[in-house]
């Protein structure tokens, strides 16, 4: 299952929909909210979404971090700061994999903006999520935070974006060899292949060039084209 995103006390609506939108962009659609501080739904929310509605539309209020949990087998705390509580510490990335590898649901905290996750929250968990970061300014907004861990998420979750166009499939082995006959015949007619105790080499050579690139079927039967049009224009022998 993907894991819960879980906002403890967020203060601004912007800020709740800016973290919608980096949840959206990873495939994470599930968002908690424990005890919002200007009420839910919150306006300015949608506006900062961009489009991430389905997490806000189906976005769940709790008074408190333990009822936002309490379905949740696996409980991780996002800080940068040790707040006193002795836990594993893992990396977005680790807990990522964990994540994946375990059963259950899982939920991961993310502090109001101002302060991060008090004491008490962290408690509530049972692993530490924490990233290397500047000692001196050790400062993430709240988005920023979510698409961190959202982003390692998705290296394991399969997405992947579509090619802007659809690529042709390779071209099989025997159209290939047609096309290097047919080219090496046109070579041979003109006197290409001379000396003649070099012709091996020079047909090795020619090959590799030819058989380095994965030729798709539109491109052979372009090349091909190409050297039906030469071959046209061969002056004919009385």
């Amino acid at each position: 299952m993907n894991p819960v995103i879980v906002l403890v006390r967020p203060q601004l609506g912007e800020n709740i929909g800016k973290a919608a939108r980096a949840m959206l962009n990873f495939g994470l659609t599930e968002m908690r909210l424990v005890s919002p501080r200007d009420g839910w739904p919150n306006p300015s929310a949608g506006p900062a979404a961009s489009g991430a509605d389905i997490v806000l539309e189906n976005a769940r209020v709790f008074e408190t971090v333990a009822d936002a949990v309490a379905d949740c087998s696996h409980v991780y705390a996002t800080t940068v700061r040790k707040r006193g509580v002795t836990k594993p510490v893992v990396t977005p990335e680790v807990a990522a994999r964990d994540i994946r590898g375990a059963q259950g649901r899982a939920a991961i905290l993310f502090g109001p903006e101002r302060s991060g996750l008090e004491t008490d929250d962290v408690a509530l968990a049972r692993t530490i999520i924490t990233v290397p970061i500047n000692p001196e300014f050790g400062s993430l907004n709240l988005a920023q935070a979510v698409i961190l861990v959202a982003y390692e998420w998705s290296k394991g979750a399969a997405l992947e974006s579509p090619p802007l166009v659809d690529l042709d499939p390779p071209g099989s082995q025997e159209d290939l060899e047609g096309m290097l006959a047919q080219l090496e015949t046109m070579l041979a007619d003109t006197g290409y292949y001379f000396p003649p105790d070099r012709v091996p080499a020079n047909r090795r050579t020619l090959r590799t060039l030819l058989t380095k690139p994965g030729w798709s079927s539109q491109e052979l039967r372009t090349f091909r084209g190409v050297l039906s049009a030469l071959e046209g224009k061969k002056p004919r022998r009385s």
